[in-house]
């Protein structure tokens, strides 16, 4: 258990359920000819996992230091698992992953495809021991890397068998695809800041340049509530432009994406306490998750 908390497996299981959901309720439904079979995007699933455990353990292991401080019960690293255990299990995890996906890449027979891996895995481990002390260029990156969690499915499966009779197809799902990873962009942008409003104190003995350390706390609170009107305005107007005909779909939308993200610009302009930006992420979460479920919608209205 003390490992799945390591890896954070709550989280691996949403990069999880998101790929799956690119795949089966995006592209299979449409007969969009893809380049994967199930054993394949089993594979580029378990890779992806793979090397965003590895993430979270080096992350956890150069945090060691700053969690002592913002959450002293859930620090692992040198209580329940040693640090030369947990860098074991970085280079085993990375290993796997990035095996994987050389494996995958000739399999598809786009080889240089496999350097997706090897950058991703050195983002990672750049992120954990350098960028995240950098303003906002940390918070960058890692949103970054969750965007490409769900992109490196389109480069999978729809690149590989692109041609001239099914260039348009494939290109409208491509931006499909771009647009969900867009908001997982956004979201998990915002929920970086709302955490380094969190983790002010631990940051600050720790000498980390986040937001709310260099414009102050309260500052840093007023970015954040105007930033969440970008999600919240570009939602609005992707739902008018493409469901607003689909009363199911224009539904959802409004009661578990844009109520969600209403309410947490009226939470963020309230809050005050940690407890607060703690809730504030979790929400964030909730919302793209929520966000990433409206996928199944696209079978049933689209196609009815």
């Amino acid at each position: 258990m003390n490992l799945l908390n390591l890896i954070r497996w709550k989280n691996l299981l949403m990069i999880a359920l998101m790929q799956l959901l690119i795949k089966y309720a995006l592209l299979e439904p449409f007969g969009v000819q893809t380049a994967l079979d199930g054993l394949g995007i089993s594979l580029l699933i378990i890779a992806t996992v793979c090397i965003a455990a590895a993430g979270n353990i080096i992350n956890d292991i150069y945090d060691v230091e700053t969690d002592s401080i913002n959450k002293p019960n859930k620090v692992i690293i040198g209580k329940s698992i040693s640090e030369k255990t947990a860098y074991n299990f970085f280079i085993a995890f990375n290993l796997i992953g990035v095996a994987i996906g050389f494996y995958l890449s000739h399999k598809i027979g786009k080889a240089p495809f496999f350097s997706i891996f090897v950058i991703i895995s050195i983002l990672l481990y750049i992120y954990a021991s350098y960028l995240k002390r950098t303003l906002l260029i940390g918070n960058m990156v890692i949103s970054i890397l969750v965007a490409l969690s769900i992109i490196i499915v389109g480069v999978f499966e729809l690149l590989p068998t692109l041609n001239p009779g099914n260039r348009v197809t494939q290109v409208l799902f491509f931006k499909v695809i771009l647009d969900y990873s867009l908001f997982a962009f956004t979201i998990n942008f915002l929920r970086e800041i709302a955490k380094d409003i969190e983790d002010i104190d631990g940051d600050y003995k720790t000498q980390m340049n986040t937001l709310p350390l260099t414009i102050g706390r309260e500052r840093a609170k007023n970015v954040l509530t105007i930033l969440n009107f970008v999600p919240l305005g570009a939602i609005i107007f992707y739902v008018n432009s493409n469901f607003y005909k689909q009363p199911i779909a224009l539904g959802y939308f409004l009661l578990f994406v844009v109520g969600p993200l209403i309410y947490i610009v009226i939470k963020t302009f309230s809050a005050k306490l940690k407890s607060d930006f703690r809730h504030l992420s979790t929400m964030y979460k909730w919302t793209m998750l929520f966000g990433m479920l409206s996928l199944l919608l696209y079978k049933f209205v689209i196609l009815n």
